[in-house]
């Protein structure tokens, strides 16, 4: 299941890319705006933009603002920033591989097979839409 944190960072991603002139925007504009708690909108902010995803300003006119533009943002590094691995188990993950404590082979276990199609699924799937496309596509 997709935790808030993610499901409002990529809110919050989509508001900011929809802003015409790319100018910063306040986070108290986008709470209001999405019905996102302004505590915890800051903290996944904060987190996008250490990220490399925002740039912020401060001051009068001030706030966040896309670093990169759209299309160039893959929904796959954005859930791998808010979410950590897509994969649902450890024993398929392609970037946070750990072996599972029950199995004693991947290779015949049916677990690990239908979770790599699962993760391929997905992966397939967030790996084609961009910011861009969910921002933007009605």
């Amino acid at each position: 299941m997709l935790s808030k944190k993610t499901k409002y960072g990529i809110k919050a991603l989509t508001y900011i890319a929809r802003i015409k002139e790319r100018k910063p925007v306040q986070t108290s504009e986008i709470s209001e705006s999405e019905n996102i708690s302004l505590k915890f909108l800051e903290s996944i902010l904060l987190e996008l933009r250490k990220s490399g995803f925002l740039g912020s300003k401060k001051g009068k006119g001030g706030g966040y603002y896309l670093i990169k533009q759209p299309e160039d943002i893959k929904m796959t590094s954005v859930i791998r920033v808010l979410e950590g691995p897509i994969a649902m188990v450890p024993c398929v993950s392609l970037n946070y591989y750990e072996r599972c404590d029950d199995c004693p082979d991947e290779n015949t276990c049916s677990v690990h097979r239908l979770m790599i199609q699962v993760r391929d699924a997905s992966l397939n799937v967030l790996g084609e839409n961009t910011l861009s496309d969910i921002a933007f596509s009605q």
